[in-house]
């Protein structure tokens, strides 16, 4: 499912619905409240500038590419 396309009936339709729900309350960032995932506690900051040249970051698509999540790889 891509943004020009509609759900094909009510069992899409949910599933995409759920999809969305679980992204938005699990790992969508939320710029409004420091980045905090509603669900989550904050996550600590990083102050050795040395850690953020060094980030691994991993990009997953959800729903046909509509969604993204990140993440540092391990």
């Amino acid at each position: 499912m891509n943004a020009n396309t509609s759900a094909w009936n009510q069992r899409h339709l949910l599933h995409a619905l759920r999809e969305f729900e679980q992204f938005y309350n699990a790992h969508r960032s939320h710029q409004g409240i420091a980045n905090a995932r509603p669900l989550h506690p904050l996550p600590e900051p990083i102050t050795d500038p040395d850690e953020t040249a060094s980030l691994d970051i991993h990009r997953t698509d959800r729903l046909g590419g509509l969604l993204h999540e990140y993440q540092h790889a391990a």
